[in-house]
């Protein structure tokens, strides 16, 4: 019996001794199992090809009811988006396509804009009053201003013509070529379409940068000439100095607008912007602004 109990106890050291050596096992979230071992190994670095560095990405900023950041790619991806329509609404209406597209990329900041997601506004058109259907309420030139809401793009392309061929002041554009898009370009700002005086600019630039009179040539069957691409104003965006003098500035908190800004400091909204040469109502935490 004694030497059964010694042969027992030797027999359990040895399966003991063999089990020690064996590598642990470890189970996995998805319950597969992975053995891990004592050896060092070097972490895995995964790469990718053929993409672009953000950092070297053209970029555009597009000033409309809210500046907006976009990559140049994001701004073909728009154009791709609209071209059509756009084009339909020049055989329809008789208004450049190329200038439907500059107006829409600059003031949607193409489609990324916050009145463009939240309405479906691609051009910032307020309600005024001979509107009659759904609303939203953004801060612009004053505070929580009236916008027309659209069900869709399509809605706000087709009331962006309306709004251009039924308004008289805009009458002496349509006397213009067709495909005249700096006519057209310098024309809008003349018929007080926007306050900005880069507004021609930007358009011009927007168009000549994405070739979209092509757009123009096609609807009327001429044969297309690109223009050399020029440096479009709208690429550029002006930054606050850190110099400035304290005296007689204002420093921008959260929640202000430039409609409040104006009224503490007893000045019109146009005031305040040309004394900070601003040619959109954009505002960001700690801006300095001039306000005497």
């Amino acid at each position: 019996m004694l030497k059964r109990i010694l042969a027992l106890t030797v027999l359990s050291c040895f399966l003991l001794s063999c089990g020690s050596s064996k590598s642990r096992v470890q189970t996995t979230k998805n319950g597969t199992a992975k053995t891990r071992t004592a050896r060092n190994t070097k972490p895995v670095i995964k790469t990718t090809t053929g993409t672009a560095s953000s950092s070297t990405k053209k970029t555009e900023t597009l000033e409309s009811t809210s500046k907006t950041v976009v990559y140049s790619e994001v701004v073909k991806a728009y154009i791709q988006d609209f071209k059509e329509v756009a084009k339909g609404n020049m055989r329809s209406h008789g208004i450049p396509a190329s200038i439907i597209l500059a107006q829409g990329i600059l003031e949607s900041g193409a489609g990324r804009g916050t009145l463009c997601i939240s309405a479906n506004n691609h051009f910032g058109i307020k309600c005024h009053t001979d509107w009659t259907g759904e609303k939203v309420y953004h801060d612009d030139d004053s505070e929580q201003e009236c916008f027309r809401k659209y069900k869709d793009p399509a809605g706000s392309y087709e009331d962006h013509a309306l709004f251009l061929t039924s308004r008289s002041r805009y009458a002496s554009l349509f006397k213009l070529d067709k495909d005249d898009y700096e006519g057209w370009a310098h024309g809008l700002k003349a018929a007080g379409y926007a306050t900005d005086p880069k507004y021609p600019a930007k358009l011009i630039g927007l168009i000549e940068n994405y070739g979209l009179a092509q757009y123009d040539a096609e609807v009327l069957n001429k044969k297309y000439e690109a223009k050399p691409k020029t440096t479009s104003p709208v690429a550029s965006t002006p930054q606050p100095s850190s110099t400035a003098p304290k005296y007689g500035t204002y420093t921008v908190q959260k929640g202000d607008t430039l409609y409040s800004i104006s009224k503490k400091h007893n000045l019109t909204v146009d005031q305040l912007m040309q004394l900070n040469d601003m040619s959109s109502n954009a505002l960001s935490i700690g801006q300095v602004l001039k306000v005497k």
